[in-house]
């Protein structure tokens, strides 16, 4: 069933408070709304409230073994959501939050079991966008809130984005300008020992180990239900088919392009530091060779590439390191 999707701005005070306003009137009404946050752009409903959850899932697509993450706008409201709160989640809250920092822990009682996918651990995370804050303290209860986009698809950035993929599906975008960090925010476990990393973001392992002093990456895969979203094979997907190269020169990533039938015409090249001639190619894109100005952008680039009708898009391998960690982990899951 469609509906009329509104798309509003912030741009003024006056604007923002009635922003602010028909939001929250829609969602203690239990609707889903689009809303910005830092990172990318969430699509939030009342966590507390299953059938609102479950509408969630049925704009996106959403398979409901991948949970969501919680967005609250204090500590007393992250407490509240879990089930225990150790010091760890003390010393990271007074260190990274707001900001682009989820952590895992075991699951209260009030948050309803679709946002965890039936798991015993929920991810929470204080976002830094103050309309997201203004609208959480104005609901007075956290906001469950994946990527405001079809499911595994190319995360939004900016309203445009939004608007793109859920017109007709939603009946409100909060149009919050574009996102600032443009990657999806580094989750940590800290239901385990020692804490570890499911899913890396802007916020490296270094300035997390700084605060915890122990600290283990990658996502365990042992069966049991996932503890966070972007563990996915497949996730972050543009509609053309994406691979990750590096080569000498522009003979050798013409040669790449042809080894897996590719035509130029129809082929979108994003690089940072290998620069090809733009002829013969649909689509060059240049980015800065700097992690956090790569990760501001990527989304961005891959939805003109979709927008362009790429068939190939060929990304240049992002050097290796924690600063590129991120990065790294969402074009191979969108090559997938």
């Amino acid at each position: 069933m469609s509906v009329k999707t509104e798309v509003i701005s912030t741009e003024t005070p006056t604007l923002f408070a009635n922003a602010v306003s028909r939001a929250a009137a829609l969602l203690l009404a239990g609707e889903a709304v689009a809303l910005p946050t830092e990172t990318v752009y969430g699509l939030a409903a009342n966590a507390f409230d299953a059938a609102a959850v479950a509408r969630i899932f049925e704009i996106k697509g959403r398979p409901i073994n991948n949970p969501l993450i919680v967005h609250i706008a204090n500590l007393e409201m992250a407490r509240g959501c879990a089930a225990e709160w150790p010091a760890a989640a003390d010393d990271l809250a007074r260190s990274f939050w707001p900001g682009p920092l989820t952590m895992v822990l075991r699951k209260g009682v009030s948050i309803a079991d679709l946002v965890t996918a039936g798991g015993k651990t929920v991810g929470l995370r204080w976002p830094s966008h103050p309309f997201m804050q203004a609208v959480i303290r104005e609901c007075g209860f956290p906001l469950a809130a994946p990527s405001a986009n079809l499911s595994n698809r190319v995360s939004p950035t900016n309203a445009a984005h939004v608007q793109k993929a859920l017109n007709g599906r939603v009946k409100l975008i909060v149009d919050g300008g574009q996102s600032q960090v443009g990657i999806e925010s580094t989750v940590l476990d800290l239901s385990v020992r020692p804490p570890r990393i499911l899913r890396p973001g802007m916020l490296h392992e270094q300035s997390l180990a700084a605060v915890l002093g122990e600290l283990a990456l990658g996502e365990l895969h042992d069966g049991s239900v996932l503890k966070s979203p972007g563990q996915l094979p497949k996730h972050y997907a543009p509609k053309g088919r994406l691979m990750i190269a590096s080569w000498s020169d522009d003979d050798a990533l013409k040669a790449f392009c042809a080894r897996h039938g590719g035509k130029p015409e129809k082929t979108n090249v994003i690089v940072h530091t290998r620069i090809p001639a733009p002829e013969g190619w649909a689509r060059v894109s240049v980015i800065p060779h700097d992690a956090e100005a790569f990760g501001r952008s990527i989304y961005g680039e891959l939805h003109a590439c979709d927008d362009s009708g790429a068939e190939l898009i060929i990304v240049e391998a992002p050097p290796e390191g924690a600063a590129w960690r991120a990065i790294t982990d969402r074009l191979r899951r969108a090559a997938a």
